[in-house]
């Protein structure tokens, strides 16, 4: 048994902070197929504060006026498999927590984990069910006088973007403002669904994910996939794009760098039959493809990832080289605008059908969605990292490392243990 340990209060409700609409707001097409019911887990760590927790609740409790649908539930009344949110006001679960320790006793909370998962998440009383909670929220108070963040959110109702707009107006009211600096839209009726249009079909989705946090009984299970984390460092991204550079006359980008060096190396180390299939999938954002659409996108929290892959076999893979596989990431992002208009516009023959086997990882970039810019009126945070260690997918996270460090983490849940020791050798290799 671990001797740090957390000791945390009783879950109670933070309500907002004044009487908000009572009203069942609709989700749109996207946010029911893109994951279901499943939770965003993630955990922020900051170095020093004052009396965090009674700012934190209270700012909470402020920002959820404004954003007064996340202070409801999600609810199936009126057709089964077509939830909405009942903006109720009972308000957001919130734990208090104390750590008998320091940060720096536990190393800040890098991995490997010195405090279990489930002590830096927030959890329901025992009567709670998840699958209907918008947003947990747990406060862990250190000795060194610094705190994390647990979080535990609806990725119905937020995409990344969506959710660290909200996390950084809760710093804004922490911080004494009155209002959020960027005014929240909901809108999500706006998104075009499959019924209104002819032929339409939904956009890409997980399967796994489609109606609820488990898995069905037909869906494999990889119980046995190991954690690791692997820093890269700017002068080997700027060194590869270079590369590209001179090869090719394009420019490249720190996403399909590293989404190439991902996928080249585990197609490597998990070693599958020349002509089998495997693939990279990532959900790329619409929203700069929404005007016109939505009365304004700056402001919009709900899922705008339209599910992006590249299937090859196994052999073009391993014969390509990175900078081949580059150009497919690119030429793979470079169809979303016309991929996304086509599903919009009733057309189904340009989806991708991702297949989320084994032979398939799915990469997300937290590198630039706002998760670091959350400011409780004591700095940015000093490290954030995801806690959505499954057992469905194969996960590739992106994140900023620790500060003072700079660069790119990889949080690794992706391959099986038996395939571990090659797929970071190779990567180290690229590092």
């Amino acid at each position: 048994m671990s001797k740090h340990m957390i000791t945390k209060s009783p879950a109670v409700r933070v309500r907002p902070s004044s009487t908000t609409a009572i009203e069942i707001l609709p989700l749109s097409s996207i946010d029911r197929c893109t994951a279901g019911r499943m939770l965003l887990n993630a955990v922020s760590v900051f170095t020093h504060s004052v009396k965090a927790v009674t700012r934190i609740r209270d700012a909470f409790a402020k920002a959820l006026v404004h954003y007064y649908p996340v202070a409801g539930k999600i609810i199936e009344i009126n057709l089964v498999g077509k939830p909405e949110v009942d903006s109720t006001g009972e308000g957001i679960w919130f734990v208090e927590a104390n750590a008998n320790c320091s940060l720096e006793e536990v190393n800040y909370l890098e991995r490997p984990l010195m405090i279990p998962k489930e002590q830096l998440l927030p959890q329901l009383p025992p009567e709670g069910k998840p699958q209907d909670e918008i947003l947990l929220v747990q406060v862990t108070e250190f000795t060194c006088s610094g705190f994390t963040i647990g979080i535990c959110a609806s990725h119905m109702v937020f995409d990344s973007l969506g959710f660290a707009q909200f996390m950084k107006a809760v710093g804004e009211m922490a911080c004494g403002l009155p209002e959020p600096t960027v005014k929240p839209v909901w809108s999500r009726e706006e998104i075009p669904a499959p019924p209104k249009v002819l032929h339409a079909g939904p956009p890409p989705s997980f399967p796994v994910f489609k109606n609820f946090t488990m898995p069905p009984p037909s869906f494999p299970v990889f119980k046995n996939f190991t954690n690791s984390v692997i820093d890269i460092s700017l002068d080997s991204i700027n060194g590869i794009k270079d590369l590209y550079m001179t090869e090719t006359g394009q420019r490249s980008s720190t996403f399909d760098v590293v989404t190439a060096m991902i996928f080249k190396c585990r197609v490597r180390a998990i070693d599958l039959a020349p002509e089998a299939k495997v693939g990279v999938a990532f959900a790329a954002s619409t929203r700069h493809l929404l005007h016109g659409v939505l009365p304004s996108v700056e402001g919009y929290y709900g899922n705008c990832g339209y599910l992006m892959g590249i299937t090859k076999s196994s052999e073009e893979i391993n014969k390509a080289s990175l900078l081949t596989v580059m150009s497919l990431v690119q030429e793979e992002k470079d169809e979303l605008s016309t991929k996304f208009a086509d599903w919009m516009y009733g057309c189904t023959k340009s989806y991708h059908k991702v297949v989320l086997d084994y032979g398939t990882v799915v990469v997300s970039d937290w590198t630039k969605v706002g998760f670091n810019e959350v400011n409780f009126g004591w700095g940015q945070p000093k490290y954030v990292f995801p806690l959505n260690d499954n057992g469905i997918i194969a996960t590739a996270i992106y994140v900023k490392p620790p500060v003072p460090k700079i660069g790119i983490r990889l949080i690794l849940h992706c391959v099986k243990e038996e395939h571990s020791a090659v797929f970071c050798k190779e990567l180290l290799k690229m590092v």
